[in-house]
Parts: structure tokens; sequence; C-alpha cells
């Protein structure tokens, strides 16, 4: 383990919503992820959040600036995952990916699958952009939890792996996986 460095955790939150964009109706999913990340992590982080509307351009541009700019060590996104013509938050995220990781989505659909025969309609994905990991979660609140609980386990050792900032979780509410050495 790591010493932690002191310095605060950026985490960007970002809401692919056109709904919610517009203000037609109020975005929970981002709201849910903050709570689910307040109650895993000890280490100090600053969410940084976005709500934006489902145009793939907007997407990449955000992710780029939230992982480039910003230097987020970690990206959630929610929204954009189903098959919906405007759904195009995996093809944003494929596209400013340097690299995937496919066992984050095959890992959240056969969480979500224990809850629901649809999920298999659902393309969650993950991948690596410099030292920033990118996880797309669906929208529902409900199935962001459990698919947080299903892969947080091993972020912040993909963290670790990509140098960036040690993570510190309350191990009775998220125990992670980190190797002993």
């Amino acid at each position: 383990m790591k010493p932690s460095s002191g310095q605060t955790i950026k985490i960007g939150v970002v809401t692919v919503s056109d709904r919610a964009s517009q203000g037609i109706y109020q975005d929970i999913s981002g709201k849910a992820i903050e709570q689910t990340l307040t109650e895993y992590l000890r280490s100090d982080w600053q969410m940084l959040y976005r709500l934006i509307p489902d145009e793939q351009p907007l997407i990449e541009q955000t992710l780029i600036d939230l992982a480039d700019n910003e230097q987020c060590c970690l990206i959630v996104t929610t929204g954009g995952t189903g098959p919906a013509k405007r759904d195009v938050t995996p093809e944003a995220t494929s596209a400013v990916c340097h690299r995937m990781m496919p066992g984050f989505g095959e890992l959240m659909r056969a969480e979500s699958l224990k809850y629901v025969p649809t999920a298999i309609l659902s393309r969650q994905t993950a991948g690596l952009r410099g030292q920033c990991l990118i996880v797309n979660l669906p929208g529902k609140p409900s199935a962001i939890r459990q698919c947080l609980d299903a892969v947080f386990p091993a972020i912040p050792y993909c963290i670790d792996l990509m140098d960036g900032p040690f993570i510190d979780t309350d191990p009775d509410v998220m125990p992670v996986f980190r190797p002993k050495t």
C-alpha cells in the first residue's frame, strides 16, 4: 500500500441525458454516483460534475477535458449506454480511450442480469485515457449502485497500476482488492 500524498483526488461524474440537460427532469443519476462514491471513499476527493446531452462530439470533448485538462484519475458516466439511436456514450468513450477495459462491461452486465433480463441490452464499457479510467454506467440509480458495487473493488488498483493517486476506501462499505506485496 503506498502512502497517501494528502492530495485531493479528482473524479469526473458525467450525466449524459438530453432531457435532464434541458431541465425537463432532474438528474438523479449523477446524484446517485456522488452519494455512492461518498459512502465508499475515505480519501479526500472532489467531484467535477457535468450534465450534457446525448451528442457524441460533446461527450468526447467532455471526457477529454476531464481526463487531460482537469486531470481526473476516474471519470464515471451515466446514461447513453442503451440501444436507442441517441445512446452514444460507449462510442464516445471508445473514441477517446487509448485502451479499452472490456472486463468492466462484462461484469456490470452479469451483475445487472441478476435483477433484469434486459441487462443484455446495455452497452456499458470502460477504457483508459492517459492516467484516467473512464467507466460507463447505466442511467437508473439502482443499477448504478449495483454496477459500482460490482466493479469498484478493482478500480483503486487499476488506478495504482496507471501511477494514479492512491484511493482509500472504507473497508466496511467497499473493500477493494490490492495484491499483497
